[in-house]
């Protein structure tokens, strides 16, 4: 074991207990120095970030990658003005919700309290830096940040700004800290210590998320990878599912609420195909297409079996025809990753039928796949969308950062009374 790793797990387990006993304006204070401080170091966090886009196109990083390392001036006045969202959002640990007085005069109650310290594992986004430092704040968690090499200079920037304002309102700085280094040993260390640590939250890739699953001692809610899908069904206005098509693919690949596979109903593929593949082609996508559609497809590739499960985060978009509603569901259910599904549709039946038997975090009629976000669904910012049922499922809010603790206020009760 790491002491250096240990130290930080210590520290924050204290920081934590600090944290949940302090008043909620002391929260929201740091969060305000917070964005006041991103705000007054824009050159310092853009020239870090700047080694990184470097490093990144000079090791041959995909576009996509790139896009969701990169910081520029408007996103750090985005970063800024999330922070400052989240500081007044009400506060999610609230009052105690008292029951009425039992007869025995027994009273029973319920309080949302924080999770603890909050271990957050991710790679190539540094706003999760700071999303993730504000979102535990305000639910009054210690977060451990963990964030990749690709990202290290960013980083470290960011990590040094949240801790100029947690100092500027007196918190303690285990309040967000950060692994000494991004070496995997001291990440493994970490998933150890399941005493000090109460909950692993890891975005990234496949691979980075089952390995924190296979090695963490301590409980892992996954914000897996969004294989997405748009169900273009018979009765679909063409012009609304290209809408939502494009929205979908093309505003920003590289997110995991991107879609990655369009279905089409058979009886309209002859139609929306040569939409589609124009509306995709003039944004430079790439199309994987299934025996059946490939000829309404110029310039298609043959799909291989693996594309079904792809989530391929960049311009390329796999696509199926299948054979009404069940064979869409079908699809759905054997290579879904329970994160967002779509139905472009004018028949309310079938979209509730959609929406009620398509197992995902998130299930839209007629709407964008890029609407499951926590800022879009009204949570504010998030810190991640867990594809995890149990405890939390989709965006996950300040709420999602917190449990809720039985209070019972009594006057001498005893449950079994002491003989004689």
């Amino acid at each position: 074991m790491n002491p250096q790793v240990l130290a930080v797990a210590r520290a924050a387990r204290a920081a934590s207990r600090q944290l949940a006993a302090i008043e909620p304006l002391r929260r929201d204070q740091a969060l305000q120095a917070m964005a006041a401080a991103i705000e007054g170091a824009h050159q310092p966090i853009l020239e870090a970030n700047a080694l990184d886009i470097a490093a990144a196109v000079s090791a041959g990083r995909s576009a996509a990658l790139v896009d969701r390392l990169r910081l520029d001036a408007n996103r750090l006045r985005s970063l800024a003005a999330s922070v400052r969202e989240i500081a007044e959002l009400p506060d999610p640990l609230g009052a105690a919700e008292w029951q009425p007085a039992r007869a025995d005069g027994l009273q029973i109650g319920r309080i949302r309290a924080p999770l603890g310290v909050i271990a957050m594992i991710y790679e190539a986004r540094p706003n999760v830096t700071i999303d993730a430092a504000a979102l535990c704040l305000k639910s009054g968690n210690a977060a451990i940040l963990r964030g990749g090499s690709e990202a290290v200079h960013s980083n470290r920037a960011l990590i040094a700004v949240v801790g100029q304002a947690l100092a500027a309102v007196g918190l303690p700085a285990a309040a967000v800290s950060a692994l000494p280094s991004t070496d995997r040993s001291e990440l493994l260390d970490l998933l150890k210590l399941d005493s000090d640590v109460d909950l692993v939250i890891p975005r990234g890739g496949e691979g980075l998320i089952r390995f924190v699953a296979e090695h963490s001692r301590i409980p892992v809610i996954r914000h897996y990878k969004g294989v997405c899908h748009l169900y273009v069904a018979a009765s679909a206005e063409h012009d609304t599912a290209v809408r939502l098509l494009i929205d979908g693919k093309t505003s920003r690949p590289g997110v995991c609420n991107a879609l990655e596979t369009l279905l089409v109903d058979a009886a309209v593929a002859a139609d929306f195909l040569p939409l589609a593949a124009a509306a995709m082609r003039a944004r430079g996508v790439e199309l994987r297409a299934c025996a059946q559609s490939i000829g309404w497809l110029p310039g298609a590739l043959p799909a291989t079996p693996e594309d079904w499960d792809a989530e391929y985060l960049d311009l390329v978009l796999a696509v199926r025809i299948v054979d009404g509603l069940d064979a869409a569901l079908a699809h759905i259910a054997a290579h879904g990753s329970l994160h967002t599904e779509v139905i472009a549709t004018r028949e309310e039946a079938q979209a509730t039928r959609f929406m009620r038997e398509v197992d995902a975090s998130a299930v839209m009629w007629n709407a964008s796949s890029r609407f499951n976000d926590g800022g879009a669904l009204g949570l504010g910012a998030e810190i991640g969308i867990s594809t995890t049922k149990i405890h939390a499922y989709g965006p996950m809010g300040l709420e999602s950062l917190t449990t809720r603790k039985w209070l019972v206020r009594g006057q001498g009760n005893l449950r079994h009374p002491i003989p004689g």
